[in-house]
């Protein structure tokens, strides 16, 4: 078998991740490219290693998931992306997403065990939907009356939400504590308008109060100029009048 260098193999696995149409594992790499060259499985773990440490700071990065290995973009790229291509990206009902998640958290599983958790029908085109999808695959029949079919999730399934096993999907505690955040803003915001709302209260009160302590001191100053204009147009005196004017 003909040798090859580190910086070769590095470089044989890159070019061939990029030209497949697919995402490719290494047993695969050994039985096509590499086949008939001197490589070792340390030594092609160790290259692929190399290699994602070396994309890690790149837009686009080497990732493993269910089927193999494959390059794709930042997530956080995502939104800048999208704009190179016109058509919008599929919507997904919520029926069909949490028939999905029942399929993904609880298989193998019937159509009718998602049906008794859900508390609603299952429609027969939302499982025809993740079939197609390559999302969900029948594997079996429960041995009950009727022999139901037996619901599980794919590779493709895997590979489109970036997983590489289904021990990867989120736990419970992600969910609790995702959901706990949303409840706290969702407490948070209504406190900071309310304390808003009494901040304006409040300012408007002082001041109301203090045009009203305004009005008050004019008040009281009226009179007093009035009865010094009465007690001017009260005086019998004529010459004391025109001392006083």
């Amino acid at each position: 078998m003909a040798k090859i260098s580190s910086l070769q193999l590095k470089q044989l696995i890159e070019a061939a991740v990029f030209v497949s149409d697919g995402p490719l594992s290494q047993e695969h790499l050994q039985d096509t490219v590499l086949s008939g060259l001197k490589v070792s499985k340390k030594a092609l773990k160790q290259a692929i290693e190399e290699l994602q440490v070396e994309y890690q700071s790149r837009g686009v990065q080497l990732v493993e998931v269910a089927s193999g290995y494959r390059f794709q973009s930042m997530d956080s790229l995502g939104p800048w992306l999208s704009k190179l291509w016109q058509e919008q990206a599929p919507r997904y009902s919520r029926a069909l997403l949490e028939t999905l998640s029942m399929v993904a958290y609880r298989q193998p599983i019937t159509r009718g065990e998602i049906e008794d958790v859900r508390g609603v029908a299952v429609s027969s085109n939302i499982m025809k939907t993740l079939i197609e999808r390559d999302w969900v695959k029948v594997v079996g029949h429960k041995e009950v009356p009727g022999r139901p079919a037996l619901y599980a999730t794919t590779k493709g399934f895997l590979n489109y939400f970036s997983l590489k096993s289904l021990k990867d999907l989120p736990s419970q505690d992600a969910f609790d504590a995702s959901n706990s955040q949303d409840e706290r803003r969702v407490i948070t915001e209504p406190n900071e308008s309310a304390n808003k709302q009494t901040n304006s209260v409040s300012d408007a009160k002082k001041a109301g109060e203090q045009s009203t302590d305004e009005n008050l001191s004019a008040k009281e100053q009226i009179p007093s100029d009035q009865a010094q204009e009465t007690k001017l147009d009260n005086t019998d005196n004529p010459n004391q009048r025109e001392q006083l004017h």
